[in-house]
């Protein structure tokens, strides 16, 4: 047995009253047939996107069932012999998949951040003072030599 949902809109031309009546009517038919009621929507009066049949509003009805795949074509015929029921669906419900759950970056507390950076500012600040000051000493050093040597000759 597959999972089916089934929407259409009624006329808006009937009373409220004789949508319900049309609902159950439906409802029967698929019960009727061995299928399986999972969950109703009442009609509710709806302003509809764009007129269908002239009309510009009507009552929306959802209805999720199981059933045989052979109630369908029987269940297209009641509803395409109904002339109050204006447009309808029948759409498959196929189960959801589940996907895996993407990895997050995980947010740093802007204090922790600070506090890193600060620290590494000062480790970096000492090892590369020390550093420079060596280097220039031996560039100096070169360069005194080039000099000597180019004055010399």
């Amino acid at each position: 047995m597959k999972k089916y949902e089934l929407t259409y809109i009624v006329s808006p031309e009937i009373t409220n009253e004789e949508s319900m009546a049309i609902a159950k009517e439906i409802e029967s038919f698929v019960q009727s047939k061995e299928g399986v009621i999972l969950n109703q929507i009442n009609p509710v009066a709806k302003a509809l996107a764009y007129p269908i049949k002239k009309h510009a509003s009507g009552f929306m009805c959802v209805l999720e069932f199981q059933s045989e795949p052979e109630l369908l074509t029987e269940l297209e015929d009641k509803i395409n012999k109904n002339i109050k029921i204006v447009r309808h669906i029948i759409a498959v419900k196929r189960p959801l998949k589940i996907r895996k759950e993407r990895r997050v970056k995980q947010p740093v507390a802007p204090s922790l951040i600070k506090e890193e950076k600060t620290e590494n500012i000062e480790l970096q600040n000492t090892d590369s003072h020390k550093a420079s000051i060596e280097k220039e000493k031996i560039e100096l050093k070169d360069i005194e030599q080039k000099l000597e040597e180019l004055l010399g000759e």
